[in-house]
């Protein structure tokens, strides 16, 4: 994971991409994104669309299948063309989980993943004027006082909710955490004063501002656009989580498909001026590319995943 990459890489992966563009694409491709507009899904695709036409002279279309957390689009995926004319936008825990829990018309296995270039780190976020001035007088409070700091949160088995779930174990807390319908719902709690805090992304310290003070964030180092704002391992927490986004191709994508897919999502997130964007926008960028990497990534994070999912009994 990383926060930069040099002009020279960023130079050669552009040059790799032109020369691919003779076979890729045909013209232009359509991007699904899973959920309805306007989240860090939708956001961060139409990030990417300027950055795509720059490098391959087309057009990448953002287009929608909402539906079941993002399980209406991912069942449909294989049904469509495996030429690289689409690609579908996929999210961790999500496709992790949902197959987990039952039947959504899809297992995690049936998704050509590609590219992951982007995390929304996890963070706890308290409003401006909240007593809890730091991770620690929160932690105090929540030993003294079990399950009556109320977390605010995107959404049972989230990201936000199993990275709630991991803290409570290793700071030996009980809080209690509150489901909402997305993040915005789940800032909206907080800002109205329903809840104590919110499990909540770095995005949101970007969005909110001087409204929320973020107590620490789930990284392994500082997010540049907050270099105030400590990382829970810094501050004795194993805790490195967030809600990681990437590319899918249907299943009947050739080899050759999958890479040069992967290559194109890779030129980008390689964009100096794309890098910046994302990171002023509270994103973390990754680079996990399609094959074995790719292979030892999903296996990793659906090991952490599964085992908070059971530890929340979200699944058996």
């Amino acid at each position: 994971m990383r926060f930069g990459t040099s002009l020279l890489a960023a130079a050669f992966v552009a040059v790799a991409g032109m020369a691919a563009a003779e076979d890729f694409p045909k013209g232009s491709v359509d991007y699904v994104i899973p959920f309805g507009p306007g989240g860090e899904s939708d956001i961060t695709a139409r990030f990417q669309q300027p950055f795509f036409e720059k490098i391959y002279g087309e057009q990448l279309v953002v287009s929608y299948k909402p539906g079941g957390g993002g399980a209406v689009g991912w069942a449909q995926l294989n049904s469509m063309a495996g030429d690289g004319s689409v690609i579908m936008g996929i999210n961790l825990p999500h496709i992790i989980i949902k197959p987990q829990q039952g039947d959504v018309g899809f297992q995690t296995e049936d998704l050509a993943a590609v590219y992951m270039f982007h995390y929304t780190p996890d963070a706890i976020v308290v409003k401006a004027d909240s007593p809890f001035q730091t991770l620690e007088d929160l932690v105090s409070f929540a030993k003294d006082n079990p399950r009556q700091v109320i977390f605010s949160g995107s959404g049972k088995g989230s990201a936000n909710h199993l990275a709630q779930v991991a803290f409570d174990g290793a700071a030996d807390i009980e809080t209690t955490y509150v489901s909402f319908q997305g993040t915005g719902a789940s800032v909206t709690a907080l800002l109205g004063g329903q809840v104590s805090a919110a499990w909540g992304y770095t995005t949101v310290g970007a969005a909110q501002g001087d409204a929320v003070r973020m107590l620490a964030v789930a990284m392994e180092e500082r997010h540049p656009a907050f270099p105030d704002v400590p990382t829970f391992k810094e501050l004795g927490y194993d805790l490195v989580s967030g809600a990681y986004r990437g590319i899918a191709v249907p299943n009947s994508a050739s080899e050759e498909v999958r890479q040069q897919v992967s290559d194109a999502i890779e030129a980008i997130n390689a964009d100096p001026d794309f890098q910046k964007q994302m990171i002023d926008g509270g994103f973390a960028l990754v680079d996990v590319g399609y094959g074995e990497e790719m292979d030892a990534f999903l296996s990793e994070k659906a090991t952490g995943y599964i085992s908070a999912a059971k530890a929340a009994g979200i699944i058996e």
